[in-house]
């Protein structure tokens, strides 16, 4: 099954825009490792690894519409933070972004008519509401505990308990 070629122009651009969030959550993980929070810098580093997931799903759906993946230039995250609740409004911003540019490649594969491509596109479209919530309820949590250095501890260690679960083989 063919994908047109503006199709996987526009999946290999996101590719670059997980693979760019991938390096985004690590960047956070490491700010939060050297502020002494294990807790966040493991939620973020499972985020990055996730990340990674979907870009590599999208990767294999181009192969398999007999398209080519092009790899692209990532640049370099913000490395340096203002404050762990900046960090997560950043982290929910972003996850914004991914969002806009999933719907934007949906709405094209359905101007196309490229059914394939809209039923493959519904599991990241169902996945961004998940990622979009999640960031909204920690800067929740984060809000009732921010100037309580107990309470910021007791959410730290809350984050540590995130286990990264990769994706299923779907072809299994």
């Amino acid at each position: 099954m063919a994908v047109s070629q503006k199709m996987h122009n526009k999946l290999n651009d996101q590719i670059q825009k997980e693979f760019f969030s991938e390096y985004f959550y690590l960047s956070m993980s490491a700010y939060f490792e050297s502020i002494d929070l294990p807790g966040f810098a493991n939620y973020f580093r499972v985020q990055a690894q996730e990340e990674r997931d979907h870009a590599l799903k999208i990767f294999d759906y181009v192969t398999d519409t007999e398209g080519r993946v092009y790899l692209q230039k990532l640049d370099q995250p913000q490395h340096d933070f203002g404050s762990p609740m900046e960090i997560l409004q950043m982290s929910l911003e972003h996850e914004r972004f991914i969002t806009k540019s999933i719907h934007e490649i949906f709405s094209a594969a359905m101007e196309d008519k490229d059914y394939s491509t809209v039923t493959f596109l519904n599991w990241f479209v169902t996945e961004q509401v998940e990622e979009e919530a999640n960031a909204t309820k920690l800067i929740g949590k984060l809000k009732l505990v921010e100037n309580d250095g107990r309470g910021l501890m007791l959410l730290d260690n809350e984050l540590a308990t995130r286990t990264y679960v990769p994706l299923a083989n779907e072809s299994e």
